[in-house]
């Protein structure tokens, strides 16, 4: 490591440090059954989605889907994408690439079917 990196690194570590964050995984058992549940929900979400690109791809039907709110999502992603990446958040990686292409696909079935 150069020099330069290894004071940023010792810097953001102590600045880790004086903003008190939290150890992971807590000891709090509610806090840690939180951690479970939530990667429960990023799994869950977009699995909600599927009978949304079942109407659009079975029925050959559109009507009512708006491309304009599936690409605002779709450019929301990326950005929650970048801010997983960044950050080394698994959970938040996996969820924002499944809502990613998912929205994709809705977004092609809605402009071919809508």
């Amino acid at each position: 490591m150069s020099q330069i990196s290894q004071a940023l690194h010792h810097f953001h570590r102590r600045k880790r440090i004086y903003q008190r964050h939290e150890r992971y995984p807590s000891r709090n058992k509610w806090k840690r059954l939180m951690d479970r549940v939530i990667l429960l929900v990023g799994i869950m979400g977009p699995i909600m989605t599927i009978p949304q690109l079942v109407k659009i791809f079975a029925e050959k039907d559109a009507s009512g889907i708006s491309v304009v709110t599936f690409t605002s999502y779709l450019i929301l992603d990326f950005f929650w994408l970048a801010y997983g990446i960044m950050h080394r958040e698994k959970p938040i990686i996996m969820t924002f690439v499944a809502w990613i292409a998912l929205n994709i696909i809705i977004i092609a079935g809605t402009l071919m079917y809508g």
